[in-house]
């Protein structure tokens, strides 16, 4: 059984064991964990005799035991692999005492190193360990996964092979979970673009000696685009010391992830969780050559709004000076963290993948627009490439990669790329959830092309950053109106709060409410009848039919804001009506015809304002202390292109054709 993808579906199916015993959204709770264990098992055979010698020679001496053990392990290429267990059991000896394997099973994972301990902790595997052994399945699932035909040694599964084990029986997992897109895992062939998108040259020189380079994500999940970094580059310059750093919320996949990074000899220290990046940066002080992540989508950022809002309120001090998004996605804080992280005086670039929502979400003035504004006017952004639908195993819904960086080439400065590859996909042969499209290699290569080539075609779009920047200006128009006082508008006083208060009663006592109820609604009849004593002609002067309604009103002691209230409910708009002016003689503005246009940035508000609006509402006028500078990116608008309606005469012969065919099989029916 060397497929490894044979061995995915024979731990897939490991996961009957557990039915009845456990519901089938926490199968991967068991099964993980002893994914891991067993691999941790595998790998340690070699060095197993050495260790356990090493052990009891030293185990009472004086000293750092997890110093001592941790320089002994290695593989049989001579590596060390920073971490052990000290125990005489593995799987193959946990089964020769079945009466004991529960105890002898925490005997062995309490013998593990510290940093393989904190692995199983974050699974709670001894939890699950004692509710197998109480439910007499323990013994069975351990000789399950020491059968031959699960043989994870190094030697049979390597560790990209196992990374794609894990990864697999995640998305599954996940999958009949209904766990959210992307929320722990991106496909290979997304992240494999990505990745080459964060390192196209640029000039950066990857190719020099002796080079260290920082990499980090923020949401790792399983670490897959943290190593799919670190395999590039080693295959560009194999002298670079490449260190990957991340975080992750989750604690079984930060486990997984930790694990991963354990068994490919990395320094699993610097994946950091299990805890929201967002409220608990755990690498508060680090700064990255490059950094990607795959941030979920469209969640909310509620259990991080104190420690977030915190943040904030220290402006370009903190990480989130920008602006905060609206509280249901949190992908731009994702963003806005990932900048915080770049390098002062050296190139840093990020890749990150969102869906459409962060690109042109929030109006000018709202915490997405401005954290656009200040990415943009900061000349973060290179490019935003736009990738086909159905990529991703729980989701349909488009995406798009973000190129970021604090260092643009020449050509680029003050210049945004984007790139229409929605085409750039072939159809898979077997659908896995919702992916039924990936991204071939060609596919990458051709994106590659088009992005490097930095000239317009039909899915190229090149840009001046202030293209995407506009100015939201409020335009009002004169308030007219006409004023009678007939039924039809004297019923409108009911929606006045004061008026409609006055026949309610909030006290307890029955007879007492009663009488001020009827107290209340004789007022409301007094004001009604003073009213109707007023001319019921139409009046077009709001100074000459406030007069009157004052003299009508003039014994109630009326306020004001009330009698203002009242002269609005009874009129209506009027373009042959006087305007309504202040005591200034300024012209008051109609609410019910204020309305807002966007001008782009490169052009004159003036200018616009006298072509686009005057022309038509000569009247009309800007409140230019209302002005607001909003950034937003409407990709698809860029590449749209029209399509001609179907003649008339095609779509009557296809109505023709199926009601014929409807006829048929009425027929037939009728027949029968």
């Amino acid at each position: 059984m060397s497929n490894f993808q044979e061995k995915i579906t024979f731990i897939w199916d490991l996961a009957d064991l557990l039915r009845g015993f456990y519901k089938r959204n926490e199968y991967q709770k068991v099964i993980l964990p002893f994914t891991v264990l067993k691999r941790f098992d595998s790998v340690l055979e070699h060095s197993k005799k050495d260790v356990l010698e090493a052990y009891n020679n030293n185990k009472d001496s004086v000293g750092n035991i997890d110093y001592v053990l941790k320089g002994i392990p290695e593989d049989k290429n001579g590596n060390k692999l920073g971490f052990y267990n000290y125990s005489e059991y593995d799987f193959k000896s946990l089964l020769a005492d079945p009466e004991h394997v529960e105890e002898n099973l925490m005997h062995y994972i309490d013998s593990f190193s510290p940093n393989i301990q904190d692995i199983f902790e974050n699974f709670y595997i001894k939890n699950h360990i004692q509710k197998l052994a109480k439910a007499d399945l323990l013994f069975l699932l351990i000789k399950k996964f020491s059968e031959s035909k699960l043989d994870l040694h190094p030697d049979v599964v390597s560790n990209h092979e196992m990374g794609t084990i894990f990864e697999e029986l995640i998305r599954k997992f996940a999958e009949q979970s209904n766990e959210e897109a992307g929320e722990h895992f991106t496909p290979r062939d997304v992240v494999e673009l990505m990745t080459k998108l964060i390192f196209i040259e640029n000039g950066v020189h990857l190719m020099d000696k002796n080079l260290i380079k920082k990499i980090y994500d923020p949401a790792c999940g399983t670490g897959g685009m943290l190593t799919s970094c670190k395999d590039f580059i080693t295959q560009l310059n194999d002298s670079m010391d490449v260190v990957l750093y991340g975080q992750e919320v989750n604690e079984e996949i930060y486990a997984i992830c930790k694990a991963d990074m354990l068994m490919k000899g990395e320094n699993s220290e610097n994946i950091k969780g299990p805890s929201s990046t967002l409220s608990d940066d755990q690498l508060p002080n680090d700064r990255f050559d490059y950094m990607i992540s795959n941030p979920p989508y469209g969640r909310k950022w509620e259990q991080d709004q104190e420690e977030v809002k915190k943040e904030a309120e220290k402006g370009f001090e903190g990480k989130f000076g920008a602006g905060l998004p609206r509280i249901n996605d949190g992908q731009l804080l994702f963003l806005e963290h990932m900048l915080s992280k770049m390098k002062k005086d050296e190139k840093s670039r990020i890749a990150v993948i969102t869906n459409g929502s962060p690109l042109f979400t929030g109006d000018a003035g709202s915490g997405e627009s401005n954290i656009r504004k200040w990415i943009i006017e900061n000349d973060y952004l290179e490019a935003v490439i736009g990738l086909p639908d159905q990529l991703f195993y729980n989701t349909g819904i488009r995406t798009y990669i973000w190129v970021l960086t604090n260092k643009k080439p020449a050509k680029r400065v003050g210049k945004i790329q984007l790139i229409d590859a929605s085409s750039k996909y072939k159809k898979m042969r077997k659908n896995l959830g919702n992916k039924r499209h990936e991204v071939s290699k060609e596919d990458i290569t051709e994106i590659l092309e088009k992005y490097d080539h930095f000239e317009e075609t039909d899915d190229i779009k090149i840009f001046d950053n202030n293209d995407f920047g506009y100015t939201k200006i409020v335009v009002d128009r004169p308030l007219q109106l006409n004023y009678q006082v007939s039924d039809e508008r004297l019923e409108n006083l009911y929606f006045i709060n004061t008026f409609s208060k006055f026949s309610v009663s909030k006290n307890k006592n029955l007879e007492e409410k009663l009488k001020e109820e009827n107290e209340g609604k004789a007022k409301q009849e007094k004001i009604l009848n003073f009213l109707r004593k007023i001319d019921s002609k139409l009046f077009k002067n709001w100074d000459e039919f406030e007069s009157h309604v004052q003299n009508a009103l003039d014994s109630m002691d009326i306020k004001p804001a009330f009698l203002k209230q009242i002269i609005i409910a009874l009129s209506k708009h009027d373009d042959t009506a006087d305007y309504v002016v202040d005591n200034r003689k300024n012209k008051k503005p109609d609410p019910k015809l204020r309305d807002t246009e966007k001008i782009p940035l490169k052009k004159d508000v003036d200018e616009y304002f006298e072509e686009e609006v005057l022309k038509y509402y000569s009247d009309s006028w800007m409140d230019r202390k209302k002005d607001k500078i909003g950034y937003e990116i409407n990709f698809t608008q860029y590449f749209y292109k029209y399509e001609p309606p179907r003649p008339l005469e095609e779509i009557e012969a296809d109505i023709k054709a199926i009601t014929t065919e409807i006829q048929e099989l009425i027929k037939e029916d009728l027949d029968d």
